[in-house]
């Protein structure tokens, strides 16, 4: 059984590195930001701003947003389209039909994507935060657009102005006993309003939120947890000293 087990995650191990030989991306660890409101109201303005329109998230609320420091003013006035009201949920207001046309698919709903994206490569946020640093011009694609970790996406590089245009840059390398091209890095052809670096706390602030909007309730409930582990921590000192108690005397 042991080297069963053995020789199945040295079978992982080769696949995966077949994968990334062949031109595949390992995903990058998302920064952890559910706990940084000024990151998660600046995740929150780049999702309504660039995401919204054609991503709906119709399990959230834009109330909900005062839970993480925007206030129902700051909603209505920078937040809101002109039909919405602050109770209504997170609608797009693009055609679901014209959508299909334009992208070959209906835009998926957003409001889950970092919990439903975890995969062998990492977690949900992992995935989308070097997804949306993947984006590379592709004259080939409709859009004008294609991406490493989802090659042939239909969703065009939304962010492209504030990353700039990049291409990737690959190498020989040997899998398999075959020579093939693997990633290497990005190379940066023309600049964006932000530096690389701007872009990437940017993209942070963003998988932030959309972390947040999957389970807006996770913080509480890590707080709580907290205390109730200390709860249980200081009932366990209790009980010891009464049992200690209870049998001093009983031999």
């Amino acid at each position: 059984m042991k080297k069963l087990l053995i020789s199945f995650l040295l079978a992982l191990g080769v696949a995966a590195g077949a994968q990334a030989a062949e031109g595949g991306v390992a995903w990058d660890q998302a920064p952890s930001r559910t706990n940084d409101l000024p990151a998660l109201q600046n995740g929150a303005k780049l999702f309504v701003n660039y995401c919204l329109n054609c991503h709906s998230a119709a399990f959230m609320r834009f109330n909900r947003l005062q839970e993480i420091g925007i206030s129902e003013q700051q909603i209505k006035d920078n937040l809101l389209f002109v039909t919405d009201k602050v109770g209504d949920t997170m609608k797009a207001p693009i055609d679901p039909k014209e959508a299909k046309e334009w992208f070959g698919a209906v835009p998926p709903d957003l409001t889950l994507v970092a919990r439903s994206r975890a995969g062998h490569g990492g977690t949900g946020a992992d995935y989308l935060y070097t997804y949306m640093r993947s984006f590379y011009r592709d004259d080939t694609r409709p859009t004008g657009w294609n991406n490493l970790v989802f090659p042939n996406v239909g969703m065009p590089h939304v962010l492209w102005e504030l990353q700039g245009d990049r291409e990737p840059v690959f190498e020989k390398a040997e899998a398999g006993g075959h020579e093939v091209e693997a990633f290497k890095g990005w190379k940066q052809i023309t600049p964006g309003t932000m530096t690389t670096q701007q872009y990437d706390q940017a993209v942070g602030d963003l998988v932030g939120y959309l972390q947040w909007m999957a389970e807006p309730a996770q913080n509480q409930r890590v707080r709580i947890g907290a205390w109730v582990m200390l709860f249980l921590g200081v009932l366990l000192v209790v009980f010891w000293r009464l049992n200690a108690a209870y049998w001093k005397d009983i031999h």
